[in-house]
């Protein structure tokens, strides 16, 4: 039979997935080694890798495996997070889960409830001191991070599981617009600055016929159901949208001072939606975008009889459209500000840390051996030399040295490294590397001059990006990833949030597409959420928002 997503969600924050510890064994000294037939360890290894990539063949692997004298027997799962998270979900419920478990945050990492719930059942090994004997780089990062180490450590002062750091600049202001700047000039039209200036421009690109192949088949904005930013970046000009996790989950909560306080039932939020809603009634949002997925879109946005899209409200332009078209079609899209509204709020979402979830964890699977092999390869990542091949492969396969004229990120910055746009599938670990991915490290990549071809990609986001610095509200942030809730509450918790987050998509999606009237219905969508669970949820937030404001756990 198969167990849905939803299912094994729910079992999990109900605290039913303790049969997991019930037959596995709470030794943190680990399991009998298993080694190769050369004398390596063996580590199960779980792990998501895309359609290019063959885990056991990749060359990083190959490095790896010969430096740390490491067998991997994978486990693979694919990119796209809903099948990924429920094959990790299905692993834990049988009770044959790996030795690692080595992540992507935006793909299938673990919350912090999932954290705490696996090592309180002693699935999860505790790493502390692991890492401070033999991981000097990782404990150095610890000593010196304090969100880093707020954000690895679990109120009992143990670290079950590290996430990964990447200052991605970019990433920090995920939820960005993306026009058709080229429409925006064949209709001599201005790039939107007001709500009602983009109401106007999606109703020229609706009927203006800015392809110019004599067909209505331009679809204004449209978005898809794992990238898309089209309710929160509509809504900060109305209410301020909170970041959330990663891959676009929205947070609940928000700060008014020091009291958490959520803002989906405010009038804002109400006007907010009622504004999107009004651009869906005149056809001005595509309504597939709120069903459609990431391969739907592509495929809209690559459509080789027409340049259709006319925006795409997400965290860049290639989620929707190839790099490097044969038609320029990808040169096209340049980021609009945020929007005001009609109070004269301009908000944008700003990820407090770009990396919420947990990737490393280790499992009471793994023998000793297997634990610091594991750990000693993680602390290897944790340097230059190892987020370069990690990340990128070989030297002169997926990077080489700056040359003459090179340029970095940060032109101020002495460039470090140079990605080569051209380098062959299957040779690096590619985002599964990014744990010390700090500002100095990313911002010395070298990277070309010309932001609108492929390799000057990261350059046109930096400068996108900046579009959009100043206008989060960092007194609203209510700072989730550091902010660990009680541990006997996590349960709770995580059970409240589901349930919370399903309820408000649903009638936001209701309300938008008028299957609702949020005049009518909007006082009872409130008394919903009263009766869903907000004010506990609200209430365990706070208390936990307390102590670490305290500084205590």
């Amino acid at each position: 039979m198969r167990v849905s997503l939803r299912k094994l969600s729910a079992l999990a924050a109900a605290g039913l997935l303790a049969t997991v510890a019930a037959c596995s064994s709470d030794k943190t000294d680990g399991a009998a080694n298993e080694t190769s037939a050369d004398g390596k360890v063996i580590i199960d290894t779980f792990t998501p890798a895309d359609q290019n990539t063959n885990m056991d063949t990749n060359a990083v692997t190959k490095i790896m495996s010969d430096k740390f004298k490491i067998q991997f027997r994978w486990q693979t799962t694919t990119l796209d997070a809903g099948p990924a998270k429920e094959k990790r979900q299905i692993s834990l419920a049988s009770g044959d889960y790996p030795d690692l478990f080595f992540l992507i945050p935006w793909v299938d990492g673990f919350t912090q409830a999932d954290v705490l719930k696996l090592g309180q059942q002693g699935v999860a090994l505790p790493l502390e001191n692991l890492i401070k004997e033999n991981a000097p780089n990782i404990q150095k990062f610890l000593d010196e991070n304090k969100d880093y180490k707020q954000e690895s450590t679990a109120p009992d002062g143990h670290i079950y599981a590290l996430p990964q750091w990447a200052d991605c600049y970019h990433c920090s202001r995920p939820d960005k617009l993306w026009i058709n700047s080229t429409w925006l000039k064949k209709l001599n039209l201005p790039m939107p600055k007001t709500t009602e200036d983009l109401r106007k421009v999606l109703q020229a690109f609706k009927t203006q016929d800015p392809n110019g192949n004599g067909k209505a088949d331009e679809v204004p904005m449209t978005a898809d159901i794992q990238n898309s930013a089209l309710i929160p970046y509509l809504m900060n000009a109305f209410a301020y949208d909170p970041v959330g996790a990663n891959n676009g989950v929205r947070s609940l909560l928000t700060l008014n001072g020091d009291k958490v306080v959520t803002p989906v039932n405010s009038p804002e939020w109400k006007e907010g939606l009622k504004y999107i809603a009004s651009l869906y009634k005149e056809g001005l949002i595509d309504q597939a975008a709120f069903t459609q997925n990431a391969q739907a879109l592509q495929a809209l946005g690559n459509d080789p009889k027409a340049i259709r899209i006319g925006s795409g409200p997400m965290l860049h332009p290639y989620i929707f459209v190839q790099s490097d078209s044969k038609d320029g079609r990808d040169k096209q899209y340049d980021a609009a500000p945020p929007l005001t509204g009609p109070q004269g709020k301009s908000y944008t979402g700003y990820q407090y840390l770009t990396s919420t979830n947990y990737t490393f964890l280790l499992t009471n699977k793994a023998s000793k051996e297997a634990q610091v092999a594991a750990i000693k390869m993680l602390d290897w990542i944790f340097t230059d030399e190892g987020q370069m091949i990690g990340g990128m492969g070989p030297e002169g396969v997926g990077w080489t040295k700056p040359g003459p004229g090179d340029v970095a990120l940060d032109k101020d910055t002495k460039p470090l490294y140079k990605p080569k746009p051209d380098s062959p599938k299957n040779s690096s670990w590619g985002a599964l590397t990014q744990y010390h991915n700090v500002l100095a490290y990313r911002n010395a990549q070298v990277v070309p001059l010309d932001i609108y071809s492929g390799a000057g990609y990261e350059r046109r986001l930096f400068q996108a990006t900046k579009l959009y610095e100043g206008h989060e509200d960092k007194s609203q942030l209510y700072p989730q990833a550091v902010v660990w809730p009680d541990p006997s509450l996590s349960s709770e918790t995580a059970t409240l949030q589901t349930n919370l987050q399903n309820y408000v998509n649903q009638n936001q999606l209701a309300f938008i597409t008028g299957s609702k009237n949020i005049d009518a219905e909007w006082d009872t969508y409130v008394k919903g959420l009263e009766s869903t669970g907000m004010p506990r949820y609200l209430e365990i937030n706070q208390q936990a928002y307390d102590k670490y404001k305290s500084g205590s756990k």
